[in-house]
């Protein structure tokens, strides 16, 4: 009877499944978001699934019922930058708002954790979903921090394979009498799921705990951390429990191949990986085992029992040891979120070795909660049983080729624009020495980070090299660079106390800069470090070109420009401000002093950076040399140039500047320069080589200022081009300045570095026209410059 209603079933099941009707390409995450309105999948998280990248998912109960605000905040943002640097994607879960969350924006983060510690702010385990979901569906949409145990349901139904944690619950002392057994056990049974932990907390009964997971065919092994033999089980706080380890892994490799035999064979039961904590932040087993007896007594005193016994004791934990189990706490999840990615990283690498694997059942099964149902039309994975993983680029490593790396700052921006009063006849400009009204934007800005940002919007394969602190800021700018899918493996997290970079600008009521504040101090803490840090880099891309900025102190610079050089990559220099933009020429060896060997391929300065750096070389003595003498004679000029001709391609307001001449006296040094003039657009200068097409070019011919005659085998002549604006907005039209620099040089790389490169006379217009989607944008680069791709 039973076996005839089990087909039944099964024909019934299979019917259904044909009938719904999903492209092949859409994963089951995508699937999921669609259908069910109680479960949101993020679409970086979705994406991720569906193109089978390592994706670790990540529990919420540590932030709403473990660690105060704000520091659980500062936790949720960190661990998901521990996944990214090594090589995963994040996938936080929780409920927000009602609503199961399966990936979190950085908004969403800090919108869920800030909820912590309010009384409508739930637990959810797997017997809690129907409840928070359904009123959140009705109207009342609460906020809940899912356990271990609701963090597997909701992975698994988005088709995620490794979860990674602080601890694992347990069966709790007196198990045997009160059957307080924790859910985690239940789901780590009935689901095909690797739980990374750092073992059970060491107030649980972790012999019957054991004892329990082997009942129910949970595979249970502790990482060997480089000892041999037999190990103990981890208890969290201690590396040590007293319990013998079921079985050893070695390593994270050892450790996805035990993943990969469990989901290829049709086992439907979990695995748990235990991860000791760190040795330098274990506590001692006797001075635990002392603390946990007294709370766990003050627990049973108190009456706390149930989904109340945890929290309890915990508080009581830390009210005893000072905080030291707080920081314990951290430091082991860290760590164990590191070692979790690491093993969905090894397995995505294997299983894209084994890429002829077939994804999915062609015959309608039964077998287990993890089935995969095949119809005529659509094949639905519920979830994948194997995967064909490929690496994404956020976690490509330092041996990856890359078209472009820029070295440079990234930075939390503040855009401050002045509001002048209504009634008031007032100057546009803000006032010193007092509080003015204004209208204030956050973004992520920062130089490196902004032309990063423009490179990847125009489908460059970009690389951003820059440092940033290990605080809330560094970490959420990490999420927000991986989001948008940038590689962030270029990205070092400084633990030494460096502050993220900031950047605070202060506009006119025109949006005109009035005054800029920068704290770029943390990219030059990393001076001595370049070898280690930055040159792997370098090494392994082989990019075609290097961009980077002056936020980097003289010596680090020349360091970069020189590492760049001995590749044979390009080099292009943004000089960021007048201060900074000596930099290049400050250091009494400086790169830039090889003629005719330029250092310095591309310079992209404004007016008032190109007056800085003419003016540094020459304070430099650069202009006194004689290879420099001889660059310009063969370009046919004096130092100053010819007046009448220079005003012809230009105008008399710029030569009386002297900008064309100081772009003329520069170019034995930086060989193409052009220079951002605002209302004025962009001057053009560059020094053209022997044989140059553009020297007998009929249509260059009004661009061409001078032309070798002296037989130069380097020089052979100097084209000089101003370009008016592409479009000039009204005051009300402009939104943002920050960028536009950046956004321009951007581009400008992006079609240098396409497999057929225009001449950068071609692509000064495209970047005119980025430039003015960024200056209407409240972004610092414009999103919308993707629609110029086709141009370049």
């Amino acid at each position: 009877m039973a076996e005839c209603l089990l087909r039944s079933l099964s024909k019934t099941v299979s019917r259904t499944v044909r009938s719904i009707k999903v492209p092949q390409s859409a994963s089951f995450a995508n699937f999921l978001s669609a259908r069910n309105p109680y479960i949101k999948v993020s679409e970086e998280v979705s994406e991720a699934i569906s193109d089978e990248k390592p994706v670790v998912a990540l529990e919420t109960t540590i932030y709403t019922h473990g660690f105060p605000h704000p520091k659980n905040t500062a936790l949720a943002l960190h661990l998901e930058s521990v996944v990214r640097l090594n090589g995963g994607i994040p996938a936080t879960i929780g409920v927000l708002n009602g609503i199961a969350r399966v990936g979190f924006s950085a908004e969403e983060l800090i919108e869920l954790t800030a909820s912590a510690g309010r009384p409508e702010t739930r637990k959810v385990s797997r017997r809690d979903l129907p409840y928070i979901l359904g009123l959140g569906h009705a109207g009342r949409g609460l906020n809940g921090g899912t356990t271990v145990a609701g963090t597997m349901v909701l992975a698994r139904l988005a088709g995620i394979n490794v979860l990674a944690t602080g601890g694992l619950g347990g069966v709790h002392r007196g198990g045997e009498h009160s059957m307080d057994i924790s859910a985690d056990l239940i789901e780590l049974a009935r689901n095909r799921m690797t739980v990374v932990a750092g073992g059970c907390k060491s107030f649980l009964d972790i012999p019957r705990t054991l004892e329990y997971l082997e009942t129910q065919g949970v595979t249970v092994g502790t990482f060997a951390d480089g000892r041999e033999g037999q190990v103990d089980f981890p208890a969290f706080w201690t590396r040590d429990s007293g319990s013998p380890s079921p079985l050893t892994i070695k390593d994270e490799e050892e450790a996805a191949q035990i993943m990969r035999a469990q989901i290829t064979l049709p086992f439907y039961s979990g695995l748990f990986f235990a991860s000791p904590i760190p040795a330098d932040h274990s506590i001692a087993k006797d001075k635990m085992d002392a603390t946990i007896t007294q709370a766990v007594h003050d627990a049973e005193k108190s009456g706390f029992t149930g989904s109340d016994n945890t929290p309890f004791i915990l508080k009581r934990i830390h009210e005893i040891t000072d905080g030291a189990s707080v920081a314990a706490n951290g430091a082991l999840i860290a760590s164990n979120v590191a070692r979790g990615t690491k093993v969905a990283v090894h397995l995505a690498k294997i299983n894209k070795d084994h890429s002829d694997n077939i994804r999915t059942r062609k015959t309608p099964s039964l077998a287990g909660s993890n089935s995969s149902w095949t119809g005529s039309d659509t094949t639905v994975a519920y979830p994948p049983s194997t995967s064909r993983s490929s690496l994404t680029q956020i976690s490509s490593g330092p041996n990856d080729p890359t078209n472009v790396i820029v070295a440079g700052a990234l930075a939390v921006d503040l855009s401050c624009d002045f509001i002048p009063a209504k009634d008031v006849a007032e100057s546009s400009h803000p006032r010193f020495h007092t509080s003015n009204p204004a209208s204030i934007r956050q973004s992520l800005g920062g130089v490196g980070q902004n032309v990063a940002t423009a490179l990847h919007y125009l489908k460059s394969s970009v690389r951003l090299c820059t440092s940033i602190g290990d605080d809330i800021a560094g970490s959420t700018a990490l999420q927000m660079l991986a989001q948008r899918g940038l590689q962030i493996s270029g990205i070092q997290k400084l633990a030494t106390g460096a502050s993220t970079a900031q950047y605070v600008a202060i506009n006119n009521a025109q949006k005109d800069l009035v005054l800029a504040m920068a704290d770029m101090n943390i990219l030059e803490a990393t001076t001595q470090d370049f070898e280690v840090l930055w040159k792997p880099h370098l090494a392994g891309c082989k990019p075609k070109w290097l961009v980077v900025d002056a936020n980097w102190d003289p010596l680090t610079l020349r360091k970069w420009i020189d590492a760049a050089k001995a590749l044979e990559a390009k080099i292009a220099y943004e000089p960021v401000s007048t201060a900074k933009s000596k930099r290049a020429f400050s250091h009494p060896q400086s790169s830039l002093a090889a003629v005719p060997h330029h250092s310095i391929n591309l310079a992209t300065p404004n007016a008032l950076e190109l007056a800085s750096m003419s003016e540094a070389a020459s304070d430099a003595g650069m202009f006194d040399r004689d290879d420099w003498w001889r660059a310009i004679d063969s370009i046919g000029l004096s130092a100053s140039g010819s007046r009448g001709k220079l005003v012809s391609l230009t105008n008399s307001d710029l030569v009386d500047q002297g900008i064309p001449q100081q772009s003329i006296r520069l170019l034995p040094f930086i060989p193409c320069i052009s220079t951002t003039l605002g209302e004025h657009g962009v001057l053009l200068t560059q020094m053209l080589k022997p044989g140059d097409g553009r020297l007998t070019s009929p249509t260059s011919a009004p661009y061409i200022l001078s032309r070798s005659t002296n037989g130069s085998d380097t020089v052979g002549g100097v084209y000089m081009r101003l370009f008016p604006p592409v479009e000039r907005l009204s005051s009300h039209e402009i939104i943002n300045v920050n960028g536009v620099g950046d956004t321009f040089l951007g581009t400008l790389i992006a079609g240098l570095t396409k497999d057929k490169p225009k001449v950068i006379a071609d692509l000064v217009d495209i970047a005119q026209s980025a430039s003015v989607q960024t200056l209407k944008s409240t972004e610092a680069v414009s999103p919308q410059i993707s629609t110029l791709r086709h141009l370049i």
